[in-house]
């Protein structure tokens, strides 16, 4: 799946990970130097910066910064053409904070001073003004997403009312397919996001960000939110088999992971944190290696400190879990309920404690 730079960069929710194949995209490059008959055109006035500070957009894909004008008199121009409505990080002599504009091909205009950056008024663009909406009516709920955030479902489910009140509002805006993707990055309900995502206008679903909806939507298809999980078995690290149904009454993650694997092996700190956490509060964690040699494996085993049960056929990407799953990266891991349904799927870094906090109590 092909993730947008900066639209996780400006709502960061990326987490790397070992994947089977990569496909790397050319950015596209803006070179201003007349303001097309049908592009955009942005007057900006902020004052506190000397002349000659750069004024760039970030690579929506690198996060290299890319200079579209120089301040003079505390004011610049950039002109552009944008194929359809989209984000740009604008960002000041390039550095840190970065600020999400969301624009069209219109007379756009920006003002404000260096010390308020987060405040600056955008005018001039309809895309930017709907994103300005979207933002502010989410914003007290936006802790959901922070890293250390403990699960609340009401929070959540006050954002997801909100996302959804906005794309039946504004199906037509190229704003509501983020607001369709939030809403799938809150609450994880792949057939709601579905519907939301077919009662957009048709343009706004052929777009950019549209398509990239489209592939979160294929994606969410994949061990579903509710789904029961069924019946596998794949030997140990003493070669008995190990099936899931054994776990019946636990809650219990799936790990798919890797010795040879370098995400994998930075994640394993924390998936060892909340094991010895909760193992003793009906909580447990079933590996499922993507080894081909069994002695690479029992050694990462050991040298991590997964002290949980293992399995693996030591087929690497041919793990007949892993393809029953329809696993294509790791590290990934699916949350079983005491039933064998899935509740959760990739908890990493903090957010896994945080909902096992929720559940375990």
């Amino acid at each position: 799946m092909k993730l947008y730079f900066l639209f996780f960069f400006i709502f960061p929710l990326i987490a790397f990970s070992q994947v089977k194949h990569k496909t790397i995209s050319k950015a596209p490059t803006v070179n201003p130097v007349h303001k097309p008959a049908d592009g955009f055109i942005i007057n900006g006035t902020v004052t506190g910066f000397p002349d000659g500070t750069p004024v760039s957009f970030l690579n929506d894909q690198t996060g290299v910064p890319e200079q579209q004008a120089i301040i003079k008199n505390n004011k610049f121009i950039i002109t552009g053409k944008q194929a359809e409505p989209g984000f740009k990080g604008l960002i000041f002599g390039n550095e840190q904070p970065l600020i999400p504009l969301f624009i069209d091909n219109s007379d756009i205009k920006i003002s404000g001073n260096k010390n308020e950056l987060d405040k600056l008024v955008v005018t001039g663009s309809l895309s930017h003004t709907q994103f300005s909406i979207y933002e502010t009516s989410v914003k007290p709920y936006e802790k959901i997403f922070m890293p250390n955030a403990d699960y609340d479902t009401a929070a959540i489910n006050k954002f997801a009312a909100l996302s959804e009140s906005f794309i039946k509002k504004y199906p037509a805006s190229y704003v509501a397919p983020l607001a369709v993707i939030r809403y799938y990055q809150a609450t994880e309900n792949g057939v709601r996001t579905e519907e939301l995502y077919n009662s957009l206008n048709g343009s706004v679903k052929g777009g950019a960000m549209g398509n990239y909806l489209d592939q979160v939507i294929a994606e969410s298809k994949k061990n579903p939110i509710g789904s029961l999980v069924t019946e596998f078995s794949e030997p140990d690290t003493s070669g008995n088999p190990v099936n899931i149904s054994s776990f019946r009454g636990k809650y219990v993650l799936i790990d798919f992971w890797a010795s040879w694997c370098r995400p994998c092996r930075m994640e394993n700190p924390n998936v060892v944190a909340a094991y010895n956490k909760f193992k003793d509060k009906n909580f447990t964690i079933l590996g499922v290696s993507l080894d081909q040699t069994k002695p690479a494996w029992i050694e990462a085993i050991k040298m991590d400190g997964l002290t949980w049960k293992h399995i693996s056929d030591l087929k690497g990407w041919g793990n007949t879990v892993a393809i029953q799953f329809q696993v294509s990266s790791i590290p990934q891991n699916l949350l079983l309920d005491p039933n064998g349904r899935i509740i959760a799927k990739n908890l990493r870094g903090q957010a896994l404690e945080n909902r096992l906090n929720g559940l375990l109590k």
